[in-house]
């Protein structure tokens, strides 16, 4: 069961490393880079789910002070389900479209 968790652990801190890249310069997965219109959305929504996925490793192996099953579930929940609404309107809204400037209406 062990491995199991650890390799719940390692997939937290790759989902970390590739949320805070895409934040950091935009760059996204060639995999989901056709699909995403807001990257930034997507950047905080894959640091969430991966938060979520170590924390709750890290709570498992007793690495973090003990808290309540409770606190554990619906926290971790929260975080995950929080991270993957997050990827969906990164996927759904439709591109910012940025208005050209007016020109100034004189004679």
């Amino acid at each position: 069961m062990a491995w199991v968790v650890g390799a719940n652990a390692l997939l937290g801190v790759l989902a970390i490393v590739l949320g805070t890249v895409t934040l950091r310069t935009g760059w996204v997965l060639p995999t989901a880079r056709r699909h995403v219109t807001r990257p930034r959305l997507h950047g905080v929504g894959v640091l969430l789910i991966g938060a979520s996925l170590l924390l709750q490793s890290l709570l498992h192996f007793e690495v973090l002070p003990g808290v309540s099953w409770e606190a554990r579930f619906y926290g971790g929940n929260a975080l995950l389900l929080g991270g993957m609404l997050l990827l969906v309107l990164g996927y759904v809204l439709p591109l910012r479209r940025t208005e050209p400037h007016a020109r100034p209406s004189g004679p």
